[in-house]
């Protein structure tokens, strides 16, 4: 199967994102999706976005990225997660549909 690259960033790149760093982890494991995670600052997305193929962030998006990108705030509020869970998963299944 093919592994799935994903950047998770937020802000300073330690406390939040290590909340959805867990979160992600979980839901990938739960859906059979192997993922390659790595957690960075938000500064850093625009020059790893080459080496990944998805971003998932808890901080406003400040440029537009030729990756997908999910804002995932609601891990941090625990508002809308079903339909958060569902477009990282349908997001990284696309990924790996067209890797394939």
């Amino acid at each position: 199967m093919t592994k799935v690259n994903v950047l998770v960033a937020c802000g300073a790149g330690i406390a939040t994102s290590t909340v959805v760093m867990s979160k992600v982890e979980q839901l990938f494991k739960e859906n059979n999706i192997d993922v390659n995670l790595m957690q960075i600052k938000i500064a850093e997305a625009a020059s790893k976005q080459d080496d990944a193929d998805m971003l998932i962030s808890t901080t406003v998006l400040p440029t537009t990225y030729r990756i997908p990108t999910i804002k995932a705030m609601g891990y941090l509020t625990g508002l809308g997660i079903d339909k958060l869970n569902q477009e990282v998963i349908d997001t990284a299944k696309k990924i790996q549909d067209d890797k394939n």
